[in-house]
């Protein structure tokens, strides 16, 4: 009884033992378990924050990134060749080869006579002994020929097809491999007459060459360029203006920064000076970006003269009506610009020094007035190109005496609200018209040289009006010619207060301050 209990005493306390053992293992793989979710949580939260921290650096070098290319703009183009190879402009590509199409470049195999008749089988001489064998023979015989035929006519229809299939691809392929040449041919025709009218120095091929140069140029995603591209024969200027990117084409920030406790990426804003700063210096990189450009690809020397003019497209916050300020407007000789080491320049000082002018306040779009209009040279105006219909009844201002020359000058001057005064001929002392402007503090006395020429103004002409300024004391001086000026004339009136008018300008003065729809046609005889 004793041992009996005994046993009995120690299973139960095996079983409780188990039990206990069962449960301190349910326990620790609970403890377990939730050690792993918890690892696995923290882990979660550290690949999350490592995330959010690699988005932020992401910012900041999408940030510096645009920033460095906006600070470049001008040394980006420093290494690169602006001018275009009209060799690299034709189409030099090889039509392909003819191939046939994998599903009938094979012919069909064609049917064997034997394979047909191997069912006929002849009998031999004791089997050709019993009656109707022989016939069963000539019959399987016939049977077999039939079969050929039949499947020897659709091989012959079906390999009829497979090659007028050919055929036709091949047709095919050749209209339009000659149809291939054939563009290719026109094309490049165009550009060999291209090339050529743009060595020859046609107008139309000058301007459109100077625009693939700038249209082709490499800027920032973030810089959409707008471009209008034209040239004045007479003196030899190309007038480009460029649409501007707005002032925020700057970041607004200057840095991002990952906030663990607020689970939040936070941008410290850039200094509206540092922005300002950088938008001035973007402005005048494109303007100096574009004259290099133009003045480095014209490998015939077109160009003498070139004139930039940047605006903005904004709305005007006064009014609420779009508005297209010119932030920057400068004028240049080519043989100005190419002493210049851009490398090593400050673009602001730079442009101040090419006389430009140049908005104090561009980040706010306060606007200068452009060198040149760019309605004013206009490709109807240059002596000597084809009139439309109804040209005749404008008058040619070629035809006018130099009296009624410099009365329509005159005329056109007071219809821009000027007092003007004419002179005697012979006692002008190098004044045709004395204008008057009353405005206060911006107005004054202006002396006006009205020339009748068929050639290019010399720079002695513009000299004459300098000296004669300076005895009449004049605020501005005002060149007028039915032709044009060369690039010393140009570099002579920098930083003067002369203005420089030549044909087309005229023309277009005429046609918007007086209504006068006149042309220049050159006589033989024209001075």
């Amino acid at each position: 009884m004793t041992a009996l209990a005994r046993d009995a005493a120690r299973a139960q306390r095996q079983i409780a033992a188990n039990q206990r053992r069962l449960i301190r293992e349910q326990e620790r793989n609970i403890r377990q378990a939730e050690r792993y979710r918890a690892l696995q949580q923290k882990e979660a939260r550290l690949r999350y924050v490592e995330g959010r921290i690699q988005e932020t650096e992401e910012l900041n070098e999408a940030i510096n990134l645009a920033v460095s290319e906006l600070k470049t703009i001008l040394e980006h183009t420093l290494t690169v060749d602006d001018s275009i190879s009209f060799g690299m402009l034709r189409m030099r590509d090889e039509f392909h080869d003819f191939v046939v199409p994998k599903q009938i470049a094979e012919p069909y195999p064609q049917p064997s006579r034997d394979s047909f008749f191997l069912k006929a089988k002849k009998p031999n001489w004791f089997m050709a002994l019993f009656p109707g064998v022989h016939a069963k023979y000539v019959s399987a015989l016939q049977n077999a020929e039939r079969e050929y035929q039949d499947a020897l006519n659709k091989y012959n229809l079906d390999e009829s097809e497979r090659q007028n299939q050919i055929r036709n691809l091949h047709n095919q392929f050749e209209e339009e491999r000659l149809g291939f040449i054939e563009k290719q041919n026109r094309h490049n025709a165009e550009i060999d007459e291209f090339e050529q009218s743009y060595l020859a120095g046609d107008r139309e091929a000058i301007i459109a060459y100077s625009w693939m140069v700038l249209e082709r140029s490499i800027y920032p995603e973030s810089i959409s360029k707008g471009l209008r591209v034209t040239y004045s024969l007479e003196s030899k200027e190309l007038i480009v203006e460029f649409d501007l990117p707005k002032p925020d084409v700057v970041p607004a920030v200057i840095e991002y920064k990952y906030v663990k406790a607020r689970d939040a990426i936070d941008g410290k804003g850039r200094k509206p000076a540092e922005i300002k700063e950088i938008y001035q210096d973007l402005v005048a990189a494109i303007a100096l970006r574009t004259i290099h450009e133009v003045l480095e690809a014209d490998y015939p020397s077109h160009i003498y003269v070139v004139t930039f003019s940047g605006f903005v497209q904004t709305v005007d916050p006064t009014t609420g009506r779009d508005v297209r300020p010119c932030l920057i407007s400068v004028r240049t000789t080519k043989d100005r610009f190419k002493d210049l080491d851009l490398s090593r320049i400050d673009k602001r000082a730079c442009l101040r020094n090419l006389g430009a002018q140049v908005s104090p306040r561009p980040e706010e779009r306060v606007a200068v007035r452009p060198i040149v209009e760019f309605d004013m040279i206009d490709k109807r105006f240059v002596p000597g190109s084809d009139v439309i219909s109804g040209l005749e009844s404008r008058p040619n201002l070629m035809e006018l005496t130099p009296r009624e020359f410099e009365d329509l000058i005159g005329n056109l001057f007071s219809k821009m609200e000027l007092e003007t005064r004419q002179t005697q001929l012979s006692q002008d002392g190098g004044v045709d018209v004395v204008a008057f402007d009353k405005r206060p503090v911006l107005g004054g006395k202006v002396v006006i040289q009205a020339k009748r020429y068929r050639h290019t103004v010399g720079v002695s002409a513009v000299r004459d009006l300098y000296g004669t300024m300076l005895n009449e004391g004049a605020n501005k001086g005002i060149l007028v010619t039915t032709s044009g000026y060369g690039s010393a004339a140009f570099n002579f009136v920098k930083d003067k207060p002369i203005e420089l008018i030549d044909g087309g300008g005229l023309l277009y003065l005429l046609e918007h301050h007086a209504d006068i729809r006149a042309r220049i046609i050159m006589p033989e005889d024209a001075i």
